[in-house]
């Protein structure tokens, strides 16, 4: 195997193959193989003869881990049936599974998400005789969360819509209680609660330090807190973790076989509680430790490295670290400043359907990054209008919003009665008496007579007198209202192939939609009204369509149908290859594309206004999209945002597009934009910058652009 390894693997990573003894820290930078290098590792370790029981490894993600032990059966020829490859939270379930009975719990436990969390506090909140109207559940959630975890003590931690976090403690011991009683455990405690069984017992903790003799951790700078505490306890046992926390004396003898591999330029998840600085802390914990970079990327091209090593060089807390790559020189990163976001829509769009016919790129080529959920929307327009497949990940597709998924429900039924699935969706909404058992009358007289639940509604309401029919008077003539409103628009939108968008406008107010949204939402105008400007969006891009001369057919069925298209979900296209992939940077962290574009490089995007405040409490995604008050910038946000773009650029392979609206809509209101100052840390001699109409700049005029902007954000 070793001969294999030579040929396969340039120097560094050689060297972190052949580390087996002792601790290890890997900085592995963006591109640099550290996969190949982590399943090699392991494979040889095997070949070697050391028990697969005595090897744990941790990533962060399913797949991650799925990909990881493949990898390893295929390097090391073994199946694989007592190594553990897993995510820290799996581990911990096994863990559970096994020991949780020495804290009080059955070890057939339930495993609540986040809406059987949210339930849960609301019943504790009732409990302890406190209203759940107007109080953010997920922000309730997140301070439960950080308080569970260690992140902060209830004196410390962050108010809550002007309330004294303290005022909510009961309400969490109440919540501590009800999952105890119910036998159930938080996505939290499949960390919290491994640590109090090794602190609290340890033999089970030296059980498994016997075993677990090897130990690796990928994404190591994505770690939190909680998870380092949960590795220095199975590195370095009880005395040895306590001693240092309290500054003690170092480990016991013997250093342990630990390898963590990261890239702290690469940090990018402190809202969820991940910490850079465990890589500083790892030094510590682990004297002596070796450390091995690998600088070489093998995914970029030379300019795009020199884009990335120029804006993450501003960043002062972190490791030195250069990438450079075989890939010689590369094409120019271009800059686009469009007038609004719709121009970026067709800018983007526009190039990938260049790039297609010229290079004959597919669509599942290019990734489409955006900084939040927000941004979603015009390119989604902007790619529907082009005709071209795309998916949304990382964030929600502006067609899988409720409210637009309630039109659109409407508008499918009146293209077709007999729809089952939108019939049920938007037959009580908004909300006009008709409940689960008049449906289930509904139902069971469709699958008895071999019929669609229009029809049923349909001969039921037709039924006289209370004996005939199995639905009382009331009900029956809710059902016919909605089905003579149903009937009426269909007559409208279907009669006459003119002004759809005015049709669905008015469909819209029948229903009265906008009372539904303020009465859902009675404690959070600012949700409703951003809910409904969504369903006005979807409006004004109907309308757009409709004015487009090259739409031979303007109809509903020819709406519908391009929706339908563009938007459908393909399972058997699981690579994305048939796709343009329109992502979150978040989401986007470790793939790679051959042509990238990162949108929205403006100033209050990236970085962006709400990150640079203290988010230990965040809000939900739509308070996110409403918008926030700026607070003070914290250094270490800025740093973090940096790093994200970093993450952002250092995805392309072949190719960078960056767009930077002047203008852009917030709500009702068009702002003016200023540039990301970001874009000023990238080196001018690598960009080629495009206003809209199509013109260049040379690398002078570029030199002169970028000066103009520095002195701007000096």
């Amino acid at each position: 195997m070793d001969v294999n390894l030579e040929a396969e693997l340039n120097g560094p990573q050689l060297e972190a193959v052949r580390n087996i003894e002792g601790p290890l820290l890997i900085i592995a930078g963006a591109g640099s193989g550290k996969t190949r290098v982590i399943t090699c590792r392991i494979a040889r370790m095997l070949r070697l003869g050391i028990p697969q029981h005595a090897i744990l490894a941790l990533t962060f993600t399913n797949k991650a881990a799925r990909e990881m032990e493949g990898r390893i059966r295929e390097l090391s020829g073994k199946k694989l049936q007592s190594l553990t490859v897993s995510t820290f939270h799996a581990f911990g379930v096994k863990l559970l599974r096994a020991e949780i009975e020495a804290l009080g719990y059955r070890n057939n436990f339930s495993i609540y998400d986040e809406t059987d969390r949210a339930e849960l506090i609301r019943e504790s909140l009732r409990e302890c005789r406190m209203g759940s109207d107007g109080v953010n559940i997920y922000g309730l959630g997140q301070l439960f969360s950080g308080v569970k975890t260690g992140r902060y003590l209830w004196r410390d931690a962050p108010a809550m819509a002007g309330s004294d976090p303290a005022a909510y403690e009961r309400v969490y011991g109440e919540y501590q209680h009800s999952l105890k009683v119910f036998n159930a455990l938080d996505f939290d405690d499949l960390l919290v609660l491994p640590i109090e069984l090794f602190e609290t017992f340890p033999e089970i903790l030296d059980k498994y330090r016997r075993r677990y003799r090897y130990i690796m951790v990928d994404e190591f700078q994505d770690t939190s807190v909680i998870q380092y505490r949960l590795l220095r306890l199975l590195a370095l046992g009880t005395k040895a973790a306590l001693g240092r926390e309290s500054g003690g004396e170092g480990p016991e003898a013997g250093a342990p076989n630990v390898c963590v591999v990261g890239d702290d330029d690469q940090s990018i998840y402190s809202w969820r509680g991940a910490n850079y600085q465990n890589l500083l802390m790892f030094e510590r914990d682990f004297p002596g430790a070796k450390e091995i970079k690998l600088e070489q990327n093998y995914r970029s091209t030379t300019t795009i490295l020199e884009a990335a090593n120029g804006v993450i060089a501003h960043n002062t807390r972190r490791k030195e670290k250069t990438l450079w790559s075989g890939n010689s020189g590369g094409r120019p990163v271009e800059l686009f400043f469009p007038h609004n976001e719709s121009g970026e829509g067709d800018f983007i769009a526009g190039k990938i359907r260049e790039h297609m016919m010229r290079e004959g790129r597919l669509c599942g080529d290019f990734g489409v990054l955006l900084r939040t959920n927000a941004m979603i929307r015009p390119l989604e327009e902007a790619f529907l209008e082009a005709n071209i497949p795309y998916r949304v990940s990382g964030g929600q597709s502006f067609f899988q919003r409720k409210e637009i998924k309630d039109v659109l429900a409407y508008l499918r039924v009146i293209a077709n009665h007999n729809d089952d699935v939108n019939l049920l969706r938007i037959i009580n909404t908004p909300r006009r008496g008709i409940g689960k058992t008049t449906v289930q009358i509904l139902a069971d007289f469709a699958r008895q007579n071999k019929t669609f639940l229009w029809d049923a509604m349909e001969r039921l309401c037709r039924l006289s007198g209370e004996g005939s029919s199995p639905l009382p008077q009331k009900t029956r003539a809710e059902l016919d209202s909605f089905m003579t409103l149903v009937e009426i628009f269909r007559d409208r939108m279907l009669g006459e192939r003119k002004n759809l968008a005015e049709k669905v406008r008015r469909l819209v107010d029948q229903v009265n939609y906008w009372s539904y949204l303020v009465a859902e939402f009675s404690k959070q105008e600012k949700i409703a009204r951003w809910r409904f400007a969504n369903i006005e969006y979807l409006i004004r891009s109907i309308e757009h369509w409709e004015k487009d001369e090259d739409n031979l057919d303007t109809g509903l069925y020819a709406w519908l149908n391009r929706v339908s298209l563009i938007t459908r979900d393909d399972g058997n296209d699981e690579a994305g290859r048939g796709k343009v992939n329109l992502m979150t940077i978040h989401a986007a962290k470790g793939l790679e594309f051959p042509v990238v574009f990162i949108a929205g490089a403006e100033e209050g995007i990236i970085p962006h206004t709400k990150s640079l405040e203290d988010t230990s409490l965040n809000g939900s995604e739509e308070e996110e999209e409403t918008g926030a008050a700026a607070g003070p910038v914290l250094p270490a946000a800025l740093e973090e945002e940096r790093r994200l773009f970093y993450v952002a650029i250092t995805r392309a392979r072949d190719k960078l597009y960056i767009t930077s609206c002047r203008q852009r809509r917030r709500l009702q209101d068009t702002v003016d934009c200023a540039p990301s100052p970001f874009l000023a840390e990238i080196p001018p001699h690598l960009v080629e910058t495009t206003e809209e109409g199509g013109v260049v700049q040379d690398a002078a005029e570029a030199e002169t652009f970028f000066a103009r902007m520095k002195e701007q954000f000096r």
